[in-house]
């Protein structure tokens, strides 16, 4: 985990702890033309709803006046030394004082003197509220057409796919938690792929997730936003991918290995002819290839799950304790050494049938068939085996409780 550097921290510590329900939490870096707006619309809301809080500001290294600008406007100020979309709010949740904290930025792009809707579900029980732009509203240059079309939409779309949530917009600013279940989430994520990760785990730890509709408003600042359009879409999307080993190795794992399969059998008596396109032994060793790399998947997905279950990134799973209660290193290495040998013996069999023919030249296709079977069972047996050791080496079993 990337360390906030420690100014933050060492507030935290350092002040008492009243009994403050909500923190009002802005990061900001370099925001002077609209901080001062942001810090007094939440204020207002604090007076007109009568709800004991504060207004913070986690500012991450500002060089044009932000800091005394926030303060000025009556919020308590942190710096949050380690750079950082992702690093700013983290900080700024360790300060805060509050039973929950609604966070956005401070561009003066959210209204932070209606925030009730947000409140009220996290008053009811949900333990993260997410804003929704596309229901609430995006007004005219609010959003790049980029993002509002292509980047929202689909990486929001691999969210709820990947993680079987039901969040409309993974990316929305605008959200509240419930502060010491935040602190128990394991946020590491540095910069603005934050977003997702504060998503993907709560979804993962089964949180209670409400979505309140959000109107998002053009940014108040002249200067070009901290966003670049590329560079943080392929992180939040390889953050996404990194969490899901099931969509990013298993699934296309499965696909390969049955697709490759169904060829090689297909192949293995003949060459097979659909509407008068030949496949044979050339067909039959790429689908060998896809078999053992689908294999590799499927294998690299058990280990990067138990990987992810040991440094406590991903959950244990009932599916993935029962896997590793019965797959054992000494059932793994049987397994490896069946297929092995059975590749072996198909190998004898061909050594067999070239000594039968006098070492002289023999029919390549015929024998390439039992070939390319037998290299296909050796390769898969030897992964298997050597995967088998992996996984005795990664184990996890016994910080679960789970019998040998």
């Amino acid at each position: 985990m990337v360390a906030v550097v420690t100014a933050a921290r060492a507030d935290a510590d350092a002040l008492p702890m009243p009994q403050l329900e909500l923190t009002i939490l802005m990061p900001c870096l370099n925001e002077a033309e609209t901080v001062s707006t942001c810090v007094r619309k939440a204020r207002g809301f604090l007076e007109r709803t009568g709800v004991v809080g504060e207004v913070l500001v986690a500012d991450n290294g500002s060089t044009d006046g932000s800091r005394e600008l926030a303060r000025n406007a009556g919020a308590r100020v942190v710096h949050i030394g380690a750079k950082g979309y992702g690093n700013a709010l983290r900080g700024g949740i360790e300060a805060a004082r509050g039973r929950f904290v609604i966070m956005a930025d401070a561009d003066d792009s959210y209204d932070f003197s209606q925030l009730d809707g947000l409140l009220e579900s996290l008053r009811a029980g949900h333990t993260l509220v997410i804003g929704h732009r596309f229901r609430g509203g995006i007004r005219p240059g609010a959003m790049p057409w980029l993002h509002r079309y292509l980047g929202n939409p689909v990486l929001s779309f691999l969210g709820r796919l990947f993680f079987s949530c039901r969040i409309g917009d993974f990316h929305c600013g605008l959200r509240g938690i419930e502060r010491t279940a935040a602190l128990r989430l394991g946020l590491s994520a540095p910069g603005m792929e934050f977003a997702s990760e504060m998503i993907v785990k709560a979804a993962l730890a089964r949180w209670r997730i409400a979505e309140v509709p959000t109107t998002l408003s053009p940014a108040g600042r002249s200067r070009p936003p901290h966003l670049r359009s590329w560079r943080d879409g392929w992180r939040h999307l390889r953050f996404l991918l990194i969490m899901s080993p099931r969509w990013l190795l298993l699934y296309p794992g499965m696909a390969l290995i049955g697709a490759g399969l169904a060829v090689e059998l297909a192949i293995l008596r003949g060459p097979v002819v659909i509407h008068g396109v030949g496949f044979d032994i050339q067909t039959m060793l790429y689908a060998a290839g896809a078999t053992i790399l689908g294999l590799q998947l499927v294998l690299f997905s058990v280990i990067g799950r138990t990987v992810g279950v040991l440094k406590r990134l991903l959950p244990m799973t009932p599916r993935l304790r029962g896997f590793l209660r019965a797959f054992t290193v000494e059932r793994g290495v049987l397994l490896g050494m069946a297929l092995g040998l059975a590749g072996l013996a198909l190998a004898v069999y061909s050594l067999d049938a070239w000594v039968r023919a006098r070492l002289g030249a023999m029919d390549p296709v015929t024998a390439m068939r039992v070939v390319i079977t037998s290299v296909t069972m050796m390769l898969a047996g030897g992964e298997i085996l050597f995967a088998s050791f992996l996984l005795g080496l990664i184990d996890v079993r016994a910080g679960e409780g789970i019998g040998r």
